[in-house]
């Protein structure tokens, strides 16, 4: 009886044992081979944390507020816009400074609509002997823009041609200004008539959302025609992932191999 509950016992005994040499832990290693594994992996991760939140951090710690010139122009201009106190040379500067807004490539819808009022109303502003043809170019746009569904319809790149010269005429626009290409489209009849209050505070609020920017020698520096901050985030930081992989694979196998020699 006391020799069955012996082997009984043995038999656990070597069972729990057999279980224990397949047990694996990453925090608590037991084996030699595993604690190498350990902390290979805690300074990959460190290197990966390190290239990823500390180029961030650093890039954030050294940026400043930067305006575009255009900032610059519109800060001149604006108390004098908003009083109602303009020339027509601070009115076609404050247009050209909105324009460019409105050629970025996103604009929240009520920022949208808040511009497209200031440029509307300013450009009739300066339109001077060309007010009548400005707006009869206005209307003829909106109609065929309405109309058409097709945007190679010759009457409707006719007629966005026509109102992008003209808008070039009124606030001297060189002819290969990329801000042409929205100009047509940031003009619109019933936003004309007068520049509210309400979207003279939205202007005053995306004027430097969209025109100041946190800049630095990171972003400033190009590196194989990308700005190095981008370069770094989206290459440099995808190469040193698959880098950290090769690594791994390379030192598992340095490893593996020592251990086998040992056991020899």
């Amino acid at each position: 009886m006391h020799g069955q509950i012996f082997n009984n016992n043995l038999h656990i005994t070597l069972m729990e044992k057999n279980q224990n040499d397949y047990h694996v832990s990453f925090f608590k290693p037991v084996t030699n081979r595993a604690r190498k594994n350990r902390s290979m992996v805690l300074w990959l991760i460190v290197v990966w944390a390190i290239a990823v939140f500390g180029f961030q951090i650093l890039l954030r710690v050294i940026e400043k507020p930067t305006p575009e010139p255009a900032y610059v122009t519109y800060s001149e201009v604006w108390e004098s816009v908003n009083t109602g106190n303009a020339s027509g040379e601070e009115l076609k500067a404050f247009s050209n400074s909105v324009l460019t807004v409105l050629g970025k490539l996103y604009i929240k819808p009520e920022y949208k609509v808040a511009l497209t009022n200031a440029f509307s109303w300013s450009i009739l502003q300066v339109a001077g002997d060309d007010k009548e043809r400005l707006n009869e170019l206005v209307l003829n746009f909106e109609k065929l823009k309405e109309e058409s569904d097709n945007i190679l319809d010759p009457d409707y790149i006719n007629a966005r041609n026509l109102l992008a010269d003209n808008i070039s005429a009124i606030l001297n626009i060189k002819e290969n200004d990329p801000r042409l290409t929205v100009a047509p489209f940031s003009v619109n009849k019933e936003l004309t008539g007068d520049f509210t209050e309400e979207n003279k505070v939205l202007v005053a609020e995306a004027m430097p959302f969209y025109l100041i920017h946190n800049r630095s020698v990171l972003t400033d520096t190009v590196f194989l025609g990308f700005p190095f901050h981008y370069f770094f985030t989206a290459v440099f930081l995808l190469v040193l992932f698959i880098g950290l992989c090769l690594v791994y694979c390379i030192q598992t196998d340095k490893i593996e191999r020592k251990e086998q020699n040992l056991n020899v």
